[in-house]
């Protein structure tokens, strides 16, 4: 029999059919690859990309004047994420390669990449507690503080160099280390040598209030000239009931016009802080510093003077010694004289103790 001819209306509806199943087909394709996509993207931007080699949590510095190819290799050289095109990626789409800001930042264990560059992009740095105590030269000071934060070790140099510039705050550069009382400061990383100088000057200026003012002009002293003193006391005596009692025996000793003799500034001068035992030769080193050959204060501090120093040359005790030296007991504390004859059994006591123990230099 011969076959019958298909129908139009046949026709049409396997043609329908089939074109439904395309589009089906198409779109369930479509669906697929970009659920896939979906799920890429989604991982990229919120699976935890943050690993710190088994540490919860790491300090990402990023220095002024950064490119994100900077923070890139800085994240991948210390081990903190661990796919860096996935990072690349996110970073690219939220803006951050343009929007780079210096700082300290805490980064988490585990975060996304989302996570790390809005951390990042936002700027919230962790801020840094920086501490300094009594540093003996500018050197030392220097050093301290190119440790803790970003702020040039040169440009900070030139600034507490800079009679010119520091003129502004009352100072010049043989004083300028009054300026920095010991104590732990907060202050984001990236902070640069002359922010920390103005941030200095406010410290120093909350620290010197109208009653330490006052004091200090009955002393007839600028708050320049109490540090320089404090830190003469400070190297003379660690003991705190007996640095106001030292305080004033210098302060006598200005008063009459006497040197002010102090060993710790010759040692300052020589700058050998390995020195026990201060000998006549040292004595004739020449420089401002030592106060066996030049009169009144010197021109600057030897170390930076705590505030507690400061209060003792402020508070300093009334009385009439003029002459204290160590005792021998090596015990830290001080026998004091108000004639020389009395002062030179003293000397004469705690020099036998020196050569009983060998300290010969």
């Amino acid at each position: 029999m011969a076959k019958k001819k298909a129908s139009k209306a046949q026709i049409k509806s396997k043609s329908s059919g089939f074109l439904k199943k395309v589009v089906v087909s198409l779109l369930f394709g479509i669906i697929v690859i970009g659920g896939g996509t979906a799920y890429y993207s989604y991982t990229k931007i919120y699976k935890p990309n943050v690993e710190l080699s088994g540490k919860n949590q790491a300090y990402l510095y990023i220095k002024t004047g950064s490119k994100f190819e900077d923070v890139l290799a800085n994240l991948v050289d210390n081990n903190i994420i661990k796919n860096a095109s996935s990072f690349q990626w996110v970073a690219e789409r939220k803006g951050y390669k343009n929007k780079i800001k210096p700082g300290k930042y805490r980064i988490n264990k585990n975060m996304s990449n989302n996570e790390l560059v809005n951390l990042l992009r936002s700027g919230a740095q962790e801020p840094v507690k920086l501490v300094f105590n009594e540093a003996r030269t500018k050197q030392d000071f220097l050093e301290v503080v190119n440790k803790q934060i970003e702020a040039d070790k040169d440009e900070l140099k030139n600034l507490i160099n800079d009679d010119d510039f520091l003129k502004e705050y009352g100072l010049n550069s043989k004083n300028v280390l009054t300026l920095f009382i010991p104590n732990t400061y907060e202050f984001y990383w990236n902070t640069s040598a002359k922010q920390f100088i103005e941030r200095m000057a406010k410290e120093n200026d909350k620290f010197w209030t109208k009653n330490r003012i006052q004091k200090a002009q009955k002393l007839s002293l600028t708050k320049a000239q109490v540090s320089i003193l404090a830190s003469i006391v400070q190297q003379e005596s660690r003991v705190a009931d007996e640095q106001p009692v030292i305080a004033g025996v210098y302060l006598n000793r200005l008063k009459k016009g006497m040197r002010l003799q102090a060993d710790p500034t010759v040692i300052f001068a020589i700058g050998d802080f390995t020195i026990k035992r201060v000998l006549n030769v040292h004595l004739e080193y020449d420089s401002p510093y030592n106060t066996y050959k030049y009169a009144g204060l010197p021109p600057g501090p030897i170390c930076l003077p705590y505030s507690t120093a400061i209060d003792a040359v402020l508070n300093r005790k009334a009385h009439n010694y003029i002459y204290f030296c160590a005792k021998e007991d090596f015990s830290g504390r001080h026998n004091f004289a108000a004639n020389i004859a009395e002062h030179d059994k003293n000397a004469a006591k705690f020099r036998r103790a020196l050569n009983a123990r060998k300290i010969f230099k």
